[in-house]
């Protein structure tokens, strides 16, 4: 899409920089567009201002922290720049609908109450499953120490040694009805994260009643490779009359492990250009060579 770089370089400096001082202006002289411009963009494409991403991660932060360390819930404000305590507990009460304290008490309680020997890892994502060309390879859970907001994130790694170069992959993924999507453009976004990918991507397809595939990206032009943090990633693709079902999840080709957090679907007018790599405009207008001479 035509501004994803944008957003995502601007996440991605925001990601290197939660716990340091953050202005607008950095961000400006980042991407080289106006303040005005950037904030239109991000807003467009994440459904968050600017400010409202830099609190919600912040937050979110906070709240693994509370979680998983004793750190005292003063440090945790001033580490990530809130102004004082009573600033930061009157945030995190907008979000968590709980003041910090309360939060670390509660979470601890269910975390050591459903520890029953099963790593986060392992931990069933509702409405998930796994598949793939090589499943048995792959593994995906729910992670409650790694997430983008909220409290958990899902998770999908390999579990023993798999050839990217032989195309084996594994994906956590979900299938459901397009009726309500027929006839219109949709967005699919998520945030991922991956740590030592050989490639990993979302995905998503759109199917007619016969199971053939009508629309399709898998972000094979734009994959992530390697160790990356929380970004933004975003697919769009028409969904015909014809259409029965729509298929999406995120994808790991070859080793390494990928998170996925804040899946959401919205529909978007027909100025938002589509990413389907099945699109027939890649394919030139006319035949050419037909003498072989060239």
């Amino acid at each position: 899409m035509k501004y994803s770089n944008v957003t995502q370089r601007t996440i991605q400096y925001i990601e290197e920089h939660l716990t340091s001082s953050l202005y607008l202006d950095d961000f400006s002289e980042l991407v080289g567009y106006s303040k005005f411009h950037l904030t239109r963009i991000f807003k467009q494409e994440t459904g968050l201002a600017i400010s409202e991403y830099i609190r919600v991660r912040r937050l979110a932060l906070a709240a693994m922290l509370l979680m998983h360390t004793d750190e005292p819930i003063l440090h945790i404000a001033i580490e990530l720049q809130f102004q004082s305590q009573e600033a930061f507990t009157r945030s995190f009460r907008e979000l968590y609908a709980m003041p910090p304290g309360k939060y670390r008490k509660i979470m601890s309680t269910l975390i050591g109450t459903e520890d029953n020997g099963m790593s986060n890892d392992d931990k069933q994502a509702k409405g998930w499953f796994l598949s793939g060309s090589h499943p048995g390879s792959y593994a995906f859970g729910v992670d409650e120490k790694i997430f983008h907001s909220g409290k958990k994130s899902g998770v999908l790694y390999s579990i023993e040694e798999v050839d990217e170069s032989g195309g084996q992959f594994g994906t956590m993924m979900q299938s459901f009805l397009a009726d309500d999507y027929k006839g219109k453009r949709i967005k699919m976004s998520c945030y991922l994260k991956s740590e030592n990918a050989a490639r990993c991507a979302a995905w998503c397809r759109v199917d007619s009643a016969a199971g053939d595939p009508i629309q399709f990206d898998n972000m094979e032009n734009r994959p992530i490779v390697g160790s990356t943090d929380w970004n933004h990633y975003s697919i769009v693709l028409d969904v015909p009359e014809e259409s029965a079902s729509i298929h999406f999840g995120v994808l790991l080709i070859g080793k390494g492990k990928v998170w996925a957090d804040g899946f959401k679907f919205e529909a978007v007018d027909h100025r938002t250009p589509v990413t389907n790599m099945m699109a027939l405009d890649a394919l030139p207008k006319q035949p050419s060579n037909l003498d072989f001479s060239e």
